[in-house]
């Protein structure tokens, strides 16, 4: 059975983060533990692990806080959810098309970096070596 209540420090256990980034996804306005007792333990509920969970999906994913937290708040104004549906496909879909944006810069760095390769082992084959640079 899952848990009712965790602590920040069997969160941060759990998601492999610190204490620090947890509480700085409450300062941000994304996690809303309460507070137990005269020392004011944050006590987090299974709505706030799951926000957690969403919030790490979400930076996985490449989302800026403010996304994520607009996308998740969503949640709660809109029971049918289909406004929520709608932005995270249309930040998916942001997402999606600078992912390819870097994909089509890597694969031509890749290619330019092959080609200094073939030139540089056709220089060392030729017997150039470093000083064949310093001719041309």
């Amino acid at each position: 059975m899952k848990q009712d209540v965790y602590t920040i420090s069997e969160l941060a256990h759990e998601f492999g983060i610190t204490t620090r980034t947890i509480r700085y996804y409450e300062e941000v306005g994304l996690l809303s533990p309460q507070r137990a007792g005269e020392s004011g333990q944050r006590l987090y509920d299974r709505r706030d692990r799951t926000r957690l969970k969403l919030i790490l999906r979400g930076k996985r994913f490449g989302f800026t806080l403010q996304e994520i937290k607009e996308m998740i708040d969503l949640y709660n104004v809109d029971p049918g959810q289909k406004e929520q549906l709608r932005r995270t496909i249309a930040y998916g879909d942001r997402r999606i098309a600078e992912i390819e944006e870097m994909i089509r810069d890597l694969t031509l760095l890749k290619e330019e970096l092959l080609e200094f390769r073939r030139r540089f082992t056709a220089m060392l084959e030729e017997g150039e070596g470093a000083t064949g640079c310093e001719k041309r």
